[in-house]
């Protein structure tokens, strides 16, 4: 049996915690859903919402893994067993084939990312005559499969080296950089003509859209998959965790430093996007299409233009990075294969079965959709159960107050096992009903 590998430091664990719920969502649809659903008055249920239930649902997954030194499977395997029940390892399955799933349409965007990230590099945005045309004949076409193999090829580089000399220190560079760069950027933005109806759209408060369910169910779900919940991804960062690692601590500072990357990217795209005349609710087509186009118009786009894609490859590949060391957990606990054997099957399949998600946006949705509104809420309903309800809420606290400065008290347990558990039911079943909610 291999020795498990450990985080070196907290601050390298809380850096690689905060890569990994950093992703694509905090710049991609955060900023547009800000504006879309009631400006300032988005963020109250929204700030609520991450603060309490994302912290809850972090102590949870990072408890749980340290409790038990293992992925998904095998911690879902070890609680089960201890009651004399023999089909937690087939439970634990779930979360780890929903992260799996995100994992290989993600890395597909990722490739995207890169692809863009040259285009501002080469400049070559100034010699496309239509951004929208452009990206409509890029996608869903095998022009994305190179750059879908770079992004595989990338995590599967940094992953095999482990977890201080891969996820750790490339986290340690790419996290504070990033931060950097969106800075940077911040004060570009701002100080752009036209700049200020941005900052009206983002902060004034639309009071109405508060009576609106919408908002609320909005903000649930950015709140709740932001920070990556589903059951695996954080719990096999949890599982490399010491015993003196402060997790509330950790946990608190992983949902500050997410919702403050979220905030900044808001701050850096819709001012622009106001500045040059564009539609600040186009959603997804926002980063691709609407961003590529400020930074073609802006002065010194080529210069900052580039640093913004650099930010977005950080951003993704940090998530990436998270996504594909559940499966490869997975095959080392079970068949105790080696780490680089193990990313090498993962990464060889991931690109595979990604093919046809290349080749066709419709069967790219549809995968997406599947993993997304079924998978990953199912696997965040079954850890919170098996943790607060099988392994016990006063094992949970337990564990989560082993090295914390300032422990949970008893008052914990009814809110994590009742209302944090429910919730996690709500956000499955209207992402049923709303097709998607994070």
């Amino acid at each position: 049996m291999q020795e498990r590998e450990t985080w070196s430091s907290k601050l390298g664990f809380i850096l690689a915690c905060i890569g990994a719920a950093i992703g694509l969502g905090n710049i991609w649809m955060f900023p547009w859903r800000l504006g879309a659903y009631g400006g300032a008055a988005f963020l109250i249920p929204y700030l609520f919402f991450v603060l309490v239930l994302g912290t809850t649902g972090l102590m949870e997954e990072f408890a749980f893994g340290r409790s038990k030194k293992k992925g998904a499977i095998g911690a879902f395997e070890d609680v089960y067993k201890d009651k004399g029940l023999n089909f937690g390892d087939k439970l634990g399955i779930i979360p780890v084939l929903g992260v799996t799933g995100v994992f290989i349409f993600y890395s597909i965007v990722v490739g995207w990312i890169l692809k863009y990230f040259t285009l501002t590099l080469t400049n070559s945005f100034e010699s496309i005559e239509s951004i929208p045309a452009y990206f409509g004949t890029f996608v869903g076409t095998p022009n994305t499969i190179l750059w879908h193999f770079i992004g595989i090829l990338l995590t599967v580089i940094i992953v095999s080296f482990g977890i201080k000399e891969g996820i750790e220190k490339v986290n340690k560079v790419m996290m504070p950089i990033l931060f950097g760069i969106l800075v940077i950027l911040l004060f570009r933005s701002l100080t752009l003509p036209g700049a200020k109806a941005g900052i009206k759209f983002l902060l004034l408060p639309d009071w109405s859209k508060l009576f609106d369910p919408i908002t609320w169910i909005m903000a649930l779900g950015q709140s709740f998959f932001t920070v990556s919940l589903g059951g695996a991804a954080m719990l096999v960062y949890g599982s490399y965790l010491k015993e003196d690692v402060d997790i509330p601590s950790s946990a608190f500072n992983t949902v500050i430093f997410n919702t403050i990357s979220s905030f900044l990217a808001a701050f850096v795209i819709i001012p622009a996007t106001f500045a040059f005349g564009l539609d600040p609710q186009a959603g997804p087509p926002l980063l691709f299409i609407t961003v590529p186009t400020i930074f073609k118009s802006m002065p010194g786009g080529y210069f900052f233009g580039a640093l913004f894609f650099l930010s977005v490859v950080f951003a993704a590949l940090s998530s990436a990075i998270n996504l594909i060391e559940v499966p490869v957990e997975a095959l080392i606990e079970r068949f105790s294969l080696s780490r680089k054997k193990s990313v090498l099957i993962v990464g060889i399949l991931a690109f595979l079965i990604g093919l046809p998600l290349d080749l066709n946006m419709n069967i790219f949705g549809l995968f997406a959709d599947t993993v997304t509104v079924y998978l990953i809420p199912i696997g965040a309903v079954l850890a919170a159960i098996t943790f607060f309800w099988i392994y016990g809420v006063d094992n949970a606290r337990n564990e989560i107050n082993k090295g914390a400065e300032k422990p949970l008290g008893i008052w914990w347990e009814p809110f994590a096992k009742y209302i944090f558990t429910g919730v996690a039911i709500v956000v499955l079943v209207l992402g049923i009903i709303y097709g998607g909610i994070g």
